[in-house]
């Protein structure tokens, strides 16, 4: 490990500054003045037939300057289909692949699909000119249910069938359950969820000296450039994509989006800029949604209490098309933490996706971090009660041992370090669990039913494993530290400048930190999957090691020393014999000076040999009201171990936004459709989102194992937060309703579903 400078240092956020002074830079801020304004017809019906489109009356509207449909985009030569990648079945075949238009050709399939856009000088007049659009649509049967089967939504999908995928040893997972002294079985329903992040989706695009230049609140600009190019037929050195500040992402924002596309070419076509931003419930329904499936989960026990085998039947919910981030990506890569931190000889996985009119794609399906990571802890708590074991002592014994590292697991993921049992001894401490039945003794003198519950989760950090960092001195003193990631709100301008000052010296108030801008930045590989500051800090240090080597001779020959005399240590250039101590500013200015410009940029890329593991438990206690089914999580503890941490802080904070998301779904979020698809929680009036109130205080402690797959020890820390949170809840809550007979609660856990799950017992 390097630990050179310093490492876990905290302090204030340089972002927060301009955040809460209203001086934030985000794609609606910074829109040129000059741009027109654009607003999609959305399609009022789940399924249909398009049997006319008549945008005569909207293009001669006041105000507006073009009217736009798929037709018009064929005829000036744009591709209309969006790619996804699809799966391979489990039986050798390929999965369904339907095309999926930026704009609605033939046939709409979900509530909110765009069918046309109107390009005016005022938001306004944009909206009043799309109400002028006569459209005639034949009604068509919607599949909603999760099922295979049903009204057929795609030619190219019989059945809805989108995939039939698995993973792992079918055949050793039958023998260890045939042979199992003992077998459980839990059907686990994951709900659909939205993301809302605090600023809607959005972008503006404009056309000059031959070039396109998109601004998008993404989460990364090399994938869009490139998809621009393929779609509207330009050389990629013709497309320019910039992600300004960005308020939440959540991997929603990672994805490609029609909109996109089609301001881009009525950019080009019009000549002028033209700009698009989502309104709430705009994002509600055209967002890509996540989670929507259910899993059957069996785990076979032998006369000891260990786990002998683990098989997951899941089906899941695809929406109306295939996604760029398509099922393979989603499950082979998530799946590899099916079998948690437990010790199992084997597993087995088996997904179906399947589509429906509910939603345009699905963000997360199969077994996704938190969905695999759910059904294995709610299991878990349960098979615990139906062995007669406590479930934190089942969980210790079936934890890997720290011997066992490196430990390959049977689905494929090799995990290089862990305490689990530390971790574990850290909570419960922490979360007081010794004084937890005197908690509950006083909640039921006051009527109120009390549960404790436990999750304890790993996950592989993600995504690209290679990340670049470039180092420029400029003329003015200052440092640019251009960097292949996004920031959508995680402090990374604190934390990559911070680090970057701790390993050479540079005063960090003379760092400026670089993002999103394909023409500044070669490549990268954006945010997502926690892949963030693991590769970046990565990166970083691997540039300043091309720096230091860069100029050390140079330096060498300006202090009259050896090359090989001389070292770089605490910020500062030394050589035995030489008065001169220069740091990087100073080494810089006389590279300057001497025409060296070569010295004043420097850049190196990184590739992590492995992933890391970050992994944790959660206890979380609630207190339930028997009268009105209310759930309050009055306690929440989490130990993480996210190996060597570069801002204590920071990593807090994800944390703790973490846990929130997690308890958002658990106790008050879900997404509601009619039978004819349409979406009844489109606004924050009818979806409920977590507030202040409904949240505890989060103590937050580590046990950090340094990983070995990089040089700084870190694992990532992201989304670890929600990983744990859904099921620590889920597990309280069916402690506390265990003693009135329940014996399976699903969330999400609102007064009127607790309420009837106790009326049995009322």
């Amino acid at each position: 490990m390097d630990s050179k400078f310093g490492k876990s240092q905290t302090g204030a956020r340089f972002e927060d500054l301009r955040f809460l002074t209203g001086q934030g830079r985000y794609v609606d801020d910074i829109a040129p003045a000059s741009a027109l304004h654009a607003v999609f017809l959305r399609s009022p019906v789940a399924h249909a037939e398009i049997r006319a489109l008549d945008v005569g009356a909207a293009a001669a509207a006041p105000g507006v300057v073009a009217v736009l449909t798929a037709a018009d985009l064929a005829a000036a030569g744009v591709d209309l289909s969006m790619r996804a990648t699809v799966v391979t079945n489990r039986d050798g075949s390929k999965g369904a692949a339907p095309a999926r238009p930026v704009l609605a050709r033939d046939r709409v399939r979900f509530v909110g699909e765009a069918m046309a856009v109107v390009i005016a000088e005022t938001p306004l007049a944009a909206k009043d000119a799309a109400e002028e659009i006569e459209f005639d649509l034949h009604d068509l049967d919607p599949h909603l249910a999760l099922t295979v089967g049903g009204p057929q939504i795609h030619p190219e999908a019989p059945l809805n069938l989108a995939y039939d995928w698995a993973m792992g040893d079918e055949a050793a997972v039958h023998e260890a359950f045939r042979a199992a002294a003992r077998t459980v079985r839990l059907e686990v329903s994951d709900h659909r969820v939205i993301v809302n992040s605090m600023e809607p989706r959005g972008a503006w695009a404009e056309w000059s000296d031959g070039r396109l230049h998109l601004c998008v609140n993404g989460q990364g600009v090399w994938g869009q450039k490139a998809k621009l190019a393929r779609m509207l037929g330009l050389p990629e050195d013709a497309v320019r994509v910039t992600n300004p500040d960005v308020g939440g992402g959540f991997g929603m924002k990672a994805m490609s989006y029609p909109e996109y596309y089609v301001i881009a070419h009525a950019a080009r076509a019009l000549g002028r800029p033209v700009r698009w931003m989502s309104d709430r419930t705009e994002a509600m329904l055209t967002d890509n949604a996540g989670r929507d499936l259910v899993s059957m989960v069996e785990m076979a026990f032998d006369a000891g209490h260990r786990i002998t085998g683990y098989r997951v039947e899941t089906l899941s919910n695809l929406g109306a098309y295939n996604s760029e981030y398509a099922q393979p990506i989603q499950s082979e890569l998530f799946s590899k933490v099916l079998t948690g931190v437990y010790d199992i000889p084997a597993a087995y996985l088996a997904v179906k996706g399947v589509y429906t009119n509910t939603t345009q794609v699905d963000a997360y399906r199969g077994a996704g971090r938190p969905e695999a990571i759910y059904a294995l802890e709610r299991m878990m708590d349960v098979a615990a009660r139906e062995l007669g074991v406590d479930p934190w002592d089942l969980r210790r014994r079936n934890f890997i041992a720290p011997a066992a590292f490196p430990y390959r697991t049977p689905t494929g993921e090799t995990y290089d370090v862990g305490d689990f049992a530390r971790v574990l001894a850290r909570v419960e401490a922490v979360a007081d669990r010794a004084g937890f039945a005197a908690r509950k003794a006083e909640s039921a003198a006051r009527g109120r039913l009390r549960g404790l519950g436990l999750c304890c989760y790993i996950e592989a950090i993600l995504g690209d494993p290679t990340e670049g960092a470039e180092i420029e001195f400029c003329a003015e003193g200052t440092v640019n530290l251009y960097v292949g990631t996004q920031s959508n709100g995680q402090g990374h301008e604190t934390v990559y400048a911070r680090f970057l000052a701790e390993r050479t010296g540079l005063p960090v108030a003379a760092i400026r930190v670089i993002q999103g801008d394909s023409d500044r930045i070669a490549t990268g590989g954006g945010t997502g999957g926690s892949r963030s500051v693991t590769t970046q800090a990565s990166a970083t240090l691997a540039a300043v090691e091309v720096m230091v080597a860069a100029f050390t001779p140079f330096l060498a020959a300006e202090m009259g020393v050896d090359p090989g005399a001389l070292g770089f240590d605490e910020g500062r250039f030394r050589a035995p014999g030489s008065n001169l101590t220069p740091g990087l500013i100073e080494a810089a200015a006389m590279a300057r000076a001497a025409g060296r410009t070569d010295l004043l940029r420097h850049r190196a890329d990184y590739t992590l040999p492995g992933r890391s593991y970050p992994n944790g438990a959660h206890v979380a206690e609630v207190e339930i009201d028997p009268e009105t089914g209310e759930t309050r999580v009055l306690r929440y503890a989490v130990t993480d171990d996210f190996g060597n941490l570069v801002n204590p802080r920071l990593a807090e904070g994800q944390v703790h936004g973490g846990v929130a998301q997690g308890l958002g779904q658990a106790i008050c979020e879900r997404v509601v459709h009619d039978d004819y698809g349409q979406l009844l929680t489109a606004s924050f009036m009818d979806y409920a989102m977590p507030r202040a109130a409904d949240l505890p205080f989060v103590t937050f402690t580590t046990e950090p194992v340094p990983s070995t797959t990089n040089r700084l020890g870190m694992k990532g820390c992201g989304e670890a937060g929600t990983v744990g949170s859904m099921a620590a809840v889920g597990n309280a809550v069916l402690d506390a309703l265990w003693e009135k007979g329940v014996r399976r609660a699903d969330m999400p856990f609102t007064p009127e579903r607790v309420w009837r799950l106790l009326q049995p017992a009322a």
